[in-house]
C-alpha cells in the first residue's frame, strides 16, 4: 500500500532493476513503493550479441535482460527493467567516457535533431511480461565552441553519466530549442505508458 491510500495494489513493493536515482524518484512521485535491485549484466556483451539492431531495439532488449535478470533472482516479485538509447540518424551513442568525448557529441548533435529511446519492460518468475519502448525527440540549437566550453565547465562530471551529456532536468535545458516528446521518457521512466500497464495488470487502482 502507498502512503497516498491504496493506489498500489501488489502484495509488494515494484522491483526497480536499475540504479538510477531519478528513475527511483519518477516511481516515488506516483505513490508506488519501490525497492531499487541494480541487475548485474554485461551491457556491452549483450549488445554486441544482438548484432546490428537499431537504438530502437537495444533500448527494448537491455531494458527486458535487465528485467529478467533480477527476476530470476526474485520470483513472483514484479521487476521493472529500463534502459535509454540515443539515436543520432541510426546511429547509437553511448555515455561519453571523458569531458573530450562529451565535448565531441555535443559538436555533432549542435545544430541538429536527435532522439531518445526509453524502453520499459516488466518481469516476472524469470519471464518478461511487458515491453514497451517511447520516443521522445529533441532538438539541439547551434552551439558555440565556447558556449561548450562553459557548459561542461558548469555540468562538471555529470556529463558523462548520460547518453546526451545532459540531464534535461538540470543545465541541460540550455542546449535545446525545440522538444518533442514527454518529460518523462527524457529522462529515461515513459511514465504514462508505465502507469497504463500497471492498471492493466490490476497492480495499481482504475
Amino acid at each position: 500500500m502507498s502512503d497516498d491510500g491504496r493506489l498500489w495494489s501488489g502484495e509488494t513493493p515494484l522491483i526497480l532493476a536499475s540504479g538510477s536515482a531519478i528513475r527511483r524518484a519518477l516511481i516515488k512521485a506516483c505513490a508506488i513503493p519501490v525497492e531499487v535491485m541494480p541487475a548485474d549484466i554485461d551491457e556491452r556483451g549483450l549488445e554486441y550479441a544482438l548484432g546490428p539492431r537499431g537504438p530502437r531495439e537495444v533500448a527494448a532488449n537491455l531494458a527486458a535482460a535487465k528485467a529478467m535478470a533480477v527476476s530470476r533472482a526474485e520470483p513472483h516479485r514484479y521487476v521493472l527493467g529500463a534502459d535509454q538509447t540515443l539515436d543520432f540518424g541510426g546511429r547509437r551513442l553511448d555515455k561519453p567516457a571523458s569531458r573530450q568525448e562529451a565535448a565531441d557529441h555535443l559538436v555533432l548533435l549542435s545544430g541538429r535533431a536527435h532522439q531518445l529511446h526509453s524502453g520499459l519492460a516488466l518481469a516476472i518468475n524469470g519471464h518478461a511480461v511487458w515491453s514497451h519502448v517511447e520516443t521522445a525527440t529533441l532538438h539541439m540549437r547551434p552551439l558555440s565552441g565556447a558556449f561548450i566550453h562553459d557548459y561542461l565547465d558548469a555540468a562538471g562530471s555529470a556529463v558523462t553519466s548520460s547518453v546526451g551529456a545532459y540531464q534535461i532536468e538540470g543545465l541541460g535545458m540550455h542546449l535545446f530549442q525545440k522538444i518533442e516528446g514527454d518529460h518523462t521518457t527524457i529522462m529515461g521512466l515513459p511514465l504514462l505508458p508505465l502507469l497504463r500497464q500497471l492498471r492493466n495488470m490490476g497492480l495499481l487502482a482504475d
